[in-house]
């Protein structure tokens, strides 16, 4: 899904976000029904084939996706030109690219479609958006991905820890 990169949609998948959003997904289980009705519509939905690339380390991180259904895979660069090392495995339920939103970075990984995926998308403009016409419900999801960031972040230290 970066720059050149373009998705089919689901039109089934847009009648029905609010629902799929609570129901496949477990990241927004905090937020109220009235809250997602209220969002939704800065969410869009995708589907992406297996083996496609979604977006490439160093493209401008523009988007962050919701697995509702399928697998991708997270892979990043290493110091050796063109060999790479699988960071992430992602399904159901998780989000990817979520730091994207948050300091407008470049993309620090490679994330290629392991399964057919349906996602749901939501870009730094709309996040932004969001922000600015529903500050209250922004800093919800905002929590949301602090919190998915932080337990990557502990799962990373238990590994590390584990090889020394």
């Amino acid at each position: 899904m970066g720059q050149a990169t373009s998705f089919v949609c689901d039109g089934v998948c847009e009648e029905r976000l609010c629902g799929r959003m609570k129901q496949e997904l477990r990241f927004f289980n905090f937020m109220e029904d009235e809250d997602l009705d209220e969002v939704s519509h800065y969410f869009e939905c995708r589907q992406v084939p297996a083996g496609q690339t979604l977006w490439k380390e160093g493209e401008p991180g523009t988007f962050v996706v919701f697995i509702i259904n399928g697998r991708i895979e997270l892979r990043k660069e290493t110091e050796f030109k063109g060999r790479s090392v699988v960071v992430g495995i992602y399904g159901q339920g998780s989000i990817a690219g979520e730091l994207c939103l948050l300091d407008h970075s470049p993309r620090t990984e490679t994330a290629i479609a392991l399964d057919h995926v349906d996602l749901i998308i939501l870009t730094a403009n709309n996040f932004e958006q969001m922000m600015s016409l529903h500050p209250e419900l922004g800093n919800k999801l905002l929590r949301g991905m602090l919190l998915t960031v932080s337990r990557r972040l502990k799962k990373s230290f238990e590994r590390l820890a584990s090889i020394f």
